[in-house]
């Protein structure tokens, strides 16, 4: 009669069991992550590439491949720009050439206008010295002299006006003040307008202030702190000079009320103002100057006014 297989029961005591168990049994988890750090999945593919015979390559040789790989690209870059440039050096020698001779051309072109501005220049001057001769009879150097036509010499005064020393661009320090405009101790396009005007007056025959011609036509102004004459900024300190008789014309200005009120400036104001007499002054000719003729203007009832002679309604 068969039976069942007879199991040997456990007689091994706890304390036995105990003895035999592993330290570390009731940390499997642990112990497993510890043993088996690397994924199944992982694990596989590892398990795969060795059986097809493939590796992969230490760290330090895949960096030298690349780095060897960078400097062989770096060599065909330089190499290409190189070629690329001693290609194109004759182009842009042959377009730095081309720009050299159409620059060299313009500049003489530019130098031969001049010359003809030049000539045409003086053509105009000796014509406007003809027109001078015929509409002034003898008086011709007389009329060219007063319209500031052409040079003059002689004896004269210079009246120089400066800024004060303590003059500043803001408010401050004893302004003075008119029509609303407030200024400091600077020199102002009025005041220098007021000198040239008592200077006519007192007898002057030809003036210039800092070099420029002044003529009927000529304009002192303002633009900003600075003084234009003629639109052509002037520096202080202002000299103006003036060609007459120096005695006669210091005194005769001096005594004028615009002389007075340029004296009154210097004492209020502090501008400094210096008169001297000059044996011998030298004023150049205005550098532009435009003839005007004045013509009668037709009555409405004669033939030029409306081409028929007859009146209008």
């Amino acid at each position: 009669m068969c039976g069942m297989p007879q199991q040997h029961p456990d007689r091994s005591s706890p304390s036995d069991r105990a003895v035999n168990r592993r330290p570390d049994a009731s940390m499997s988890l642990l112990t497993n992550v510890m043993e088996h750090s690397l994924d199944d999945g992982y694990a596989e593919a590892a398990a795969r590439r060795g059986e097809t015979g493939t590796s992969r390559l230490p760290g330090s040789l895949r960096g030298r491949l690349v780095l060897a790989f960078g400097l062989v690209l770096a060599a065909i870059v330089v190499t290409v720009g190189a070629a690329q440039t001693q290609v194109a050096a004759p182009t842009l020698a042959k377009e730095r050439q081309k720009l050299i001779d159409r620059i060299q051309s313009e500049t003489s072109a530019a130098d031969e206008l001049q010359g003809n501005v030049d000539t045409l220049r003086d053509d105009v001057a000796a014509r406007q010295r003809e027109a001078l001769k015929e509409q002034g009879g003898g008086g011709a150097e007389q009329v060219a002299l007063l319209a500031g036509a052409t040079p003059v010499t002689g004896p004269g005064i210079n009246v120089e006006i400066d800024d004060a020393k303590e003059a500043s661009s803001g408010g401050g320090g004893n302004p003075r003040t008119t029509s609303g405009f407030s200024d400091t101790g600077r020199v102002r396009d009025r005041d220098m307008q007021r000198v040239v005007n008592g200077l006519w007056e007192s007898g002057a025959e030809a003036i210039s202030v800092n070099g420029q011609r002044l003529t009927a036509l000529s304009a002192i102004r303002a633009a900003g702190d600075a003084i234009l004459v003629d639109n052509r900024p002037l520096v202080p300190p202002y000299t103006i000079s003036a060609i007459g008789n120096p005695q006669h014309l210091s005194t005769s200005f001096q005594d004028s009320a615009d002389g007075q009120y340029l004296h009154v400036l210097h004492e209020n104001y502090g501008i400094r103002v210096s008169i001297s007499q000059e044996e011998k002054l030298s004023l150049p000719a205005a550098p532009s100057l435009i003839i005007r003729y004045a013509t009668p203007v037709p009555s409405a009832g004669s033939p030029d006014a409306n081409g028929t002679g007859k009146g209008t309604n």
